[in-house]
């Protein structure tokens, strides 16, 4: 089945979805996004996601093209024709389309949108989290605005690529203090020795992650304690364990950092425990 693709306010065959080529988010970055879980053909934390798309565009000054209540409607159409049972639902929003100048383009330029929607392995993911992934580390690159969700990826992009040339599946950067900020695609966390969770606080250097969010009502739930405070790289070597979060990710385990085994070089229990009990705290749509 061919996949469909919601352009401009037009459902389209994906070969045949097509945006401008001065559209701003393909010439400049200029634009935002978001990714949901679908999970058994619903969304996960919907309200939460456009919560934050809402935050990102106004950031940047780019206004929503529709009201949320008809973007829900395109999101959960858009899984419908794609029949996406499990997989990822994405958002992306720019400026519009205008010639090619780094100002603003004139008040009445009517923003872009796309929405899209595919499948991903659950059996496979499953079987990645019990095994756990291997990351690396690497300097902070980004711009100073990364709690913005914006499309500028391309640090992003080349750590993912270094993180996969090691044999790694993730890339934390650390900021110039010694102090991992987050993953190239998700947010990251240590349990130290004596069991503490601990993960960034939020702040423009990282994204306010929406599986970070659950993540920190599943640890009232299981009466872990927990720490939002900076992590070096040398205190995430001694912990426990380690595990990342996003949407793609819900919460994987860490097992390796820098080549390095973390605690018993498997899943541990937190993380387990955190993945296993995740969407008791996820909202559905």
């Amino acid at each position: 089945m061919s996949r469909v693709v919601y352009v401009n306010g037009r459902y389209r065959p994906c070969r045949q979805a097509m945006v401008n080529v001065e559209d701003r988010g393909y010439q400049f970055s200029d634009g935002a996004y978001e990714v949901c879980e679908v999970f058994g053909g619903r969304l996960v934390d919907e309200r939460r996601h456009m919560a934050r798309l809402q935050r990102s565009l106004g950031e940047l000054r780019i206004a929503l093209p529709m009201p949320l209540s008809a973007l829900s409607v395109v999101l959960h159409e858009i899984v419908r024709r794609n029949r996406v049972r499990d997989g990822l639902a994405y958002v992306q929003v720019t400026r519009g389309v205008a010639k090619r100048e780094h100002a603003f383009p004139p008040p009445d330029t009517i923003p872009a949108i796309v929405v899209s929607a595919r499948r991903i392995d659950r059996a496979q993911s499953e079987r990645t989290a019990q095994a756990g992934i291997a990351i690396i580390t690497m300097p902070e690159m980004r711009w100073a605005r990364v709690d913005i969700k914006s499309v500028s990826l391309l640090p992003n992009v080349l750590a993912r690529q270094a993180a996969r040339e090691q044999g790694a599946r993730e890339a934390w950067f650390v900021d110039r203090d010694g102090f991992v900020t987050e993953g190239a695609a998700s947010n990251a966390w240590i349990v130290t020795a004596e069991g503490r969770v601990v993960t960034r606080p939020v702040g423009d250097e990282i994204l306010r992650g929406i599986s970070r969010e659950v993540v920190k009502e599943t640890l009232t739930d299981l009466d872990l304690a927990f720490d939002e405070r900076p992590f070096t790289v040398a205190e995430a070597l001694a912990a426990r364990e380690a595990f990342a979060t996003a949407a793609s990710l819900l919460v994987m385990p860490v097992v390796r950092i820098d080549g390095h085994p973390i605690g018993a070089g498997k899943p541990g229990p937190v993380a387990i425990a955190l993945r296993q009990r995740f969407h008791r705290h996820a909202e559905f749509s």
